[in-house]
């Protein structure tokens, strides 16, 4: 019996050794966080380094308001040459593709069976001239022999008849030499507007007509040129741009909604809505000095429709989005970061513009964010680029 109590008292403390050795392990550095489970080892984290994060400061400056919409070149005039008479083409006086001026030789047609018409209206002229100077020297005989009981009331009534007939030929005469001239000058066709030749669809040594309205060449008008952008007509209501003429500038950019083409102003705002898309037209000018603008193509436009004061304005690059919105992070005074809600109106050249939700000299977070929690501890870079550097992100402009 003594001996089997004695094994019993030895098993006891053996267990009890053992016991201890698990509870009493030596924590050496890192072991025990990293043995912790994840969900028990974030408050730590939490309370441990500052995140490094860079920032910016909330400014308050003049913002231009801008709305944009996609438009499509058109050119300013586009004219369709044409022969105004019959004849056969004797010259085509042009190059495809080349800049011309108003009033500069595009065509001749044939001019000699013109020029014989014009010729026989002359000679029909000076006949009818030459019977009208007759015809009034014998009425101014007539009337002085009336006078003397020579001739009668009848003759002298006749000839001034006659006088008045003959002087009406004459007027005819002048009109139909007027247009034998105006037809004759209808063989030399000429640029109607400046602007560039098309494609010549018409070859010398062929014959046109008048009744065929077949085009010769296209003259368009490049410089300048108008764009008829379409837009929200919503948004343009919440703009003070209104129905006729206004002179709004815009600025017409490339496909990748960055690269700036040119530099114009609206000139009207069609006077209905397109009631199936809910659009407006607005149409705008551009010098297109630089020729970056061409009929057909697309461009898109950014409308400058009012000028804010004193806006509140972030790096662009802070605005973050979220499930429920735009936010940004807030670096308080306390070396904590905030969860802080906004409402953008606009962004454009890396700036931000923020309706509601950060104040005048604020610091937002920049980089850094994406180890941020509310109320994280935070360690300032203090070269961190100005805000409005080059480099800040970019976006396309919508109205505010």
């Amino acid at each position: 019996m003594k001996r089997r109590g004695t094994a019993v008292l030895a098993g006891s403390v053996v267990a009890l050794s053992a016991a201890a050795a698990i509870y009493y392990v030596p924590v050496w550095p890192g072991l025990w966080l990293s043995s912790l489970p994840e969900d028990a080892a974030a408050p730590v984290a939490r309370q441990g380094a500052p995140v490094p994060v860079k920032v910016a400061t909330v400014l308050s400056e003049d913002v231009p308001i801008y709305l944009s919409g996609i438009g499509t070149v058109q050119a300013y005039n586009t004219v369709n040459v044409q022969s105004r008479i019959d004849g056969e083409i004797m010259q085509i006086a042009f190059q495809e593709g080349q800049d011309v001026k108003q009033g500069d030789v595009l065509a001749i047609i044939d001019p000699r069976p013109l020029q014989a018409q014009l010729e026989q209206q002359l000679a029909i002229r000076q006949k009818d001239q030459a019977l009208l100077d007759g015809a009034v020297l014998d009425m101014k005989r007539y009337d002085t022999l009336v006078l003397k009981d020579f001739a009668t009331r009848q003759q002298v009534d006749q000839q001034h008849a006659l006088v008045d007939q003959y002087r009406a030929q004459v007027v005819n005469d002048d009109a139909q030499i007027d247009y034998a001239r105006n037809q004759l000058n209808y063989t030399t066709i000429r640029a109607p507007i400046s602007g560039r030749v098309g494609i010549r669809q018409v070859d010398q040594g062929n014959f046109v007509r008048a009744s065929d309205r077949a085009t010769l060449v296209t003259v368009t008008q490049l410089k300048p040129i108008s764009v008829v952008f379409t837009v929200a007509a919503a948004a343009v209501g919440q703009t003070k741009l209104t129905i006729g003429q206004v002179n709004a500038p815009v600025t017409a950019l490339g496909t990748d909604n960055t690269s700036e083409l040119d530099r114009g102003v609206i000139n009207l705002v069609d006077n209905q809505v397109d009631q199936s898309t809910g659009t407006i037209k607005l149409k705008a000018t551009f010098p297109n000095t630089a020729l970056k603008l061409w009929p057909g193509n697309f461009a898109n436009g950014r409308i400058t429709v009012d000028v804010r004061r004193d806006a509140i304005t972030v790096d662009a690059i802070a605005v973050r989005h979220g499930p429920r919105g735009d936010f940004v992070w807030v670096a308080k005074p306390d070396m904590t970061a905030g969860f802080r809600p906004v409402v953008v109106g606009q962004v454009f050249g890396g700036r931000a513009l923020i309706n509601r939700g950060v104040a005048k000299g604020e610091l937002v977070v920049t980089e850094g964010y994406y180890r941020l929690e509310n109320g994280s501890r935070i360690e300032i870079d203090r070269a961190a680029p100005k805000p409005g550097a080059p480099g800040a992100q970019t976006s396309s402009a919508e109205p505010g």
